[in-house]
């Protein structure tokens, strides 16, 4: 398909730059098949039906955005992917000053040495001593904000709590699966007074997720691979919701991609360790996942592709429309939409 059918204009008022306060107090706009309405987060267990699950991502997101010197040069760093122990890819500002070889000095004391040039331009870093890096990034990296908040804003102290979700628990992302910032105590209690169960699983959530489309086709654009896992307990409780006439909802398009790399043709959900680089466009074929609660996303980007998919391009262009000229805060901080495909 072509790229271009997947544009919109969106306003610059549109794009939230702060969450809201609290954070179930958030627009959520319903599309119900073709039926669009305008509710909050808070009436998410109005909306859902006793029986259906939840299901939400738990990892963590880490200072993984790096400032340095290469020799005279300056050098940023938005770390990626993790390789192993000790070296994540990166995307590099001013790459073309860094050798393979190279050493970057970063603050705190921090240093790291570029192994490797990736085809797409990454860098792979190999970070010195015997630290663990997610202790060296507490001292040198700062919260990688998604580069249409940054470019408007200076990152500060509110968002170290600000970007990262209450089910935080496993570190690995570079970047937060935001659907899950709308989420409080206070709404997970009458989300279980309604009968609406959760479960949890991990896809560590890459920079890759901002790069744009740049190819003209669909057919033409490379996803960035990204590491999940369901254990094999949750996909069987996954698969007894379904079994009993529930729906399995994914809290975000990350929790999507993995339930639907992990699934089969016959619809069951298996336990899953690894990469994952699905590329859901129309004409996908669905296997489990029966509703999406997902923010609203960038145009002629692979995750409005995704929700088009569930519900159809025609109907998430009305969708989006309705919501810029309602005035719905867009990206990462901004509201919600629930996603429920006819059927």
């Amino acid at each position: 398909m072509k790229v271009d059918l997947f544009d919109f204009d969106l306003p610059e008022e549109n794009i939230a730059l702060r969450p809201a306060r609290p954070r179930d107090s958030s627009r959520l706009l319903l599309v119900d098949g073709e039926r669009l309405e305008d509710r909050a987060v808070r009436d998410l267990p109005d909306l859902l039906r006793r029986g259906d699950v939840l299901v939400f991502n738990d990892t963590k997101v880490i200072p993984a955005q790096l400032e340095g010197r290469r020799g005279e040069a300056s050098i940023g760093a938005t770390l990626h992917k993790r390789h192993d122990l000790r070296a994540w890819w990166a995307f590099v500002r001013n790459a073309r000053r860094v050798r393979v070889g190279d050493t970057v000095t970063f603050g705190g004391g921090v240093e790291a040495v570029c192994e490797e040039k990736g085809s797409d331009g990454a860098l792979l870093l190999r970070f010195a001593g015997e630290e663990p890096v997610e202790l060296l990034l507490t001292r040198a990296g700062t919260m990688p904000l998604p580069p249409y908040i940054a470019s408007k804003r200076a990152i500060d102290a509110d968002d170290a709590e600000d970007y990262q979700t209450m089910f935080a628990a496993r570190e690995g992302a570079v970047a937060a699966p935001t659907a899950s910032l709308h989420f409080t105590p206070r709404l997970l209690a009458a989300l279980d007074a309604a009968g609406i169960a959760r479960e949890t699983l991990t896809l560590h959530v890459g920079a890759g997720t901002f790069l744009p489309v740049k190819a003209e086709d669909t057919a033409d654009h490379r996803m960035h691979a990204e590491w999940g896992r369901i254990d094999a307990a949750t996909a069987d409780r996954l698969n007894a919701v379904r079994a009993a006439g529930g729906r399995i909802i994914a809290v975000g398009t990350t929790v999507l991609r993995l339930i639907e790399s992990a699934a089969g043709e016959d619809g069951l959900v298996r336990p899953f360790e690894g990469d994952t680089a699905i590329f859901i466009t129309p004409g996908y074929r669905w296997k489990a996942v029966g509703g999406l609660m997902t923010n609203f996303h960038l145009p002629k980007s692979t995750l409005f592709m995704l929700v088009s998919a569930l519900m159809g391009l025609e109907t998430m262009q009305r969708a989006y429309a309705h919501a810029i000229a309602g005035g719905y805060r867009f990206y990462s901080y901004g509201d919600s939409s629930l996603l429920l495909p006819q059927g």
